[in-house]
């Protein structure tokens, strides 16, 4: 180059499993219109000492000679195979995956910036890369895939189209509205299963009635339509998910209410379905009063089954629920600063052992303090419940209602839910004045 830059000599591809990371390597080979070398790093370590190493020498002597060219590794991190941090495996820092990641290195380092040939990386799990891989030099590049934003899901969903006769009804942006998350894999799944419903429907063409049933099924798994429930156990499920809806339609600042359903799937027995922001997933920011709200709407169905049912009669069906509320809570008091005794300290992020690394680490903190963290999340849990009860209590009617169509339709769609919320004037939950704290959160 006339400035005297250097062409990089590679490129990392990261980001979650289905994000099109092969796919984008191959079109990036087609679009420059040289020879693309492919293959999978667990390809490289063999049974004999020796062979992973020789594999590396011959792919890397290859694209020299075909220069210029690109060389994929797909799924770098993958167990046993080249890409994980050397000296953290149990049997020995020289085994033959340690030898064939430094031939590697080795070979990295040959490739001149004016050999014209590029090295293209992958993987789902950039935080367990051997760090002599990432430095300058290597892959100079890292380029993270993300989930596909809203346009990114339409034209996704275009692209998978191709092929299908879709009915006049189906809106493809609607249908990505309702996919907020999904990645370009979980989408192309979207219409394959829609497709298949639609044949086994003897259908023409596909409705938008097989895409919502195909996204429940992605979502939840299949109905189980040879399943019986008894009149009474019918009834408490539609109690139990009538409870989190009414909690999750009447708190402030909480996902509006998608469909709420009683026909059992998977492991369910009925489920809920909110409509999460947008923005939320894609920023990654969740409140404090988000993240309350949350714990209460998972709360909402057993208080639901107590105040129809009694205590005696309530059921394990909210077990799920209380794991949810727990994990929550506990990530509010050790993980975000939520605490107001503990402070704004991050307590057990260590994060997870790899292959024995930091295998004789013990807490980071002491038993008073786990003491006090346990406390606190119970503190966490009583609040959110009470608010849950508060609402269900005051809004009865709402309960009643909800409950009584699930009986006799066994789904309701958020728009219903909606008419039968202001029909029976019920009120929103009046938060207390707290300042607004956005924080990240995975869950």
């Amino acid at each position: 180059m006339l400035s005297g830059a250097k062409i990089p000599k590679g490129c990392l591809l990261r980001g979650p499993p289905g994000m099109g990371k092969t796919l984008l390597a191959k079109a990036i080979a087609g679009e420059a219109g040289v020879p693309f070398f492919s293959c999978a790093a667990s390809e490289f370590v063999g049974l004999f000492v020796g062979v992973g190493a020789s594999r590396v020498r011959d792919l890397f002597e290859k694209a020299k000679a075909k220069a210029p060219c690109i060389v994929f590794i797909d799924v770098i991190d993958v167990i046993d195979a080249v890409g994980r941090q050397r000296g953290a495996g149990m049997g020995g820092g020289n085994d033959e995956r340690e030898q064939t990641i430094n031939q590697l290195l080795t070979e990295m380092d040959g490739f001149e910036g004016n050999t014209g040939a590029i090295v293209l990386g992958a993987t789902n799990r950039p935080d367990v890369l051997d760090q002599a891989l990432l430095r300058p030099g290597r892959f100079d590049r890292q380029v993270t895939v993300d989930r596909p934003d809203l346009q990114g899901r339409v034209k996704i969903l275009q692209v998978h189209s191709k092929g299908k006769q879709l009915s006049k009804d189906v809106d493809l942006e609607k249908v990505a509205r309702r996919t907020p998350g999904f990645t370009g894999a979980d989408l192309q799944n979207l219409m394959n299963e829609a497709a298949i419903l639609a044949a086994r429907r003897e259908l023409k063409e596909i409705s938008k009635e097989e895409i919502a049933d195909a996204l429940e099924r992605i979502i939840a798994g299949p109905e189980k339509k040879n399943s019986v429930m008894s009149d009474k156990k019918k009834k408490l499920v539609a109690y139990h998910e009538a409870g989190h809806a009414l909690v999750g339609a009447l708190l402030p600042e909480y996902d509006p209410v998608a469909k709420i359903s009683i026909v059992p799937r998977g492991g369910a027995g009925g489920l809920t379905f909110f409509a999460p922001s947008e923005e939320r997933l894609e920023s990654g920011l969740y409140s404090r009063s988000y993240l309350e709200n949350q714990m209460a709407v998972a709360l909402g169905g057993r208080i639901a089954e107590e105040l129809i049912f009694g205590e005696d009669d309530i059921t394990t069906g909210a077990s799920n629920d209380f794991m949810q509320v727990t994990r929550t809570a506990r990530m509010m008091i050790t993980q975000m600063g939520f605490s107001k005794t503990l402070g704004q300290i991050s307590y057990g992020g260590g994060g997870p052992n790899f292959l024995g690394q930091e295998l004789g680490s013990g807490s980071d903190y002491s038993q008073s303090t786990a003491d006090k963290i346990d406390e606190e999340v119970k503190d966490l849990v009583k609040r959110a419940y009470r608010r849950a009860k508060d609402l269900v209590l005051s809004n009865i009617e709402v309960l009643h209602k909800t409950a009584e169509i699930l009986l006799e339709k066994e789904t309701i769609d958020g728009e219903e839910f909606q008419r039968v919320v202001a029909e029976c004037k019920a009120s929103m939950y009046l938060k207390e004045d707290a300042p607004e704290v956005t924080i990240p959160y995975s869950g």
